[in-house]
């Protein structure tokens, strides 16, 4: 059973993989459902929501089309001025909502507290930034949803853990890192679940992949105490599916692509 929370982390999940990105925009249930979500409740629902729609404005070309949706523009400056949410909602909206707004901006003209914003630290990382690796892990006991929320929070809870994105068929997780985190600290926080174990996927000389196991014991794991950074990729790690849209993360289904059904959770959930 889908609830907001698990459709919109898919579609950020989704939303980080660039080759997905513009068929999200183009879909007719997705970027409406997303605005909509703006207006939730659950601060998880719109710290996701908002991670979703800064990776979707990584496209350029995706920009006027999510400008001109029906009350993005307005739902991000209500959540800019709402004093009751933390500064990483807030930071984050002011972030979308300037560069959707990019383009109108003449150079020069702009106000001492837009430059104060421009020049406060991102929370999206630029992707030019070369201080950070991918890492592959198999992860063993990944089977299911709850395994993977199970994952998902032994993940954020190590400082140095920019971003990650699951192959649920492949019990495979790709994790985006800074470059002096060691590997170890990744299969040290997994194996601390007790129901998962870490293996990482490395390629052999001959191209092949083999499974590298990592030492648990005597990783210090630095933990983080709010949520990590997101780093948008321009290239995705992960080899591109037999879909336009990447299954990641995804639970496998016999009946369409996972975003078909997510237009459709959207589709039920707001329009009636």
């Amino acid at each position: 059973m889908m609830d907001a929370l698990s459709v919109v982390t898919q579609l950020r999940d989704l939303a980080s993989e660039p080759q997905n990105r513009e068929v999200i925009v183009q879909d007719q249930g997705c970027l409406p459902g997303l605005v909509l979500f703006m207006d939730h409740k659950d601060p998880k629902v719109l710290f996701a929501t908002l991670q979703a729609l800064r990776y979707l404005a990584e496209s350029s070309r995706n920009i006027n089309t999510m400008k001109n949706e029906l009350g993005m523009m307005v739902s991000l400056e209500l959540l800019i001025k709402r004093t009751d949410l933390t500064t990483d909602i807030t930071d984050l909206a002011t972030e979308v909502y300037d560069l959707l707004n990019a383009q109108s901006q003449k150079p020069g003209c702009q106000t001492p507290e837009q430059q104060k914003k421009k020049n406060k630290p991102q929370f999206f990382i630029n992707s030019t930034n070369k201080k950070a690796k991918s890492v592959t892990l198999h992860i063993q006991g990944l089977d299911g949803v709850d395994q993977r929320g199970v994952c998902e929070e032994a993940l954020l809870r190590v400082k140095g853990v920019i971003s990650f994105t699951f192959q649920m068929a492949l019990k495979r997780c790709t994790v985006r890192i800074r470059a002096d985190l060691p590997t170890e600290s990744l299969a040290s926080a997994i194996a601390s679940t007790k129901v998962l174990s870490a293996k990482q996927v490395v390629k052999d000389e001959n191209g092949e992949e083999v499974l590298i196991p990592l030492s648990t014991s005597g990783s210090k794991v630095e933990e983080n105490s709010n949520l990590p950074d997101y780093l948008p990729e321009e290239e995705s790690p992960e080899k591109e599916l037999d879909r336009a849209v990447s299954r990641t993360g995804a639970k496998q289904d016999t009946g369409g692509s996972w975003l078909n059904t997510a237009a459709s959770f959207l589709t039920k959930t707001f329009y009636w």
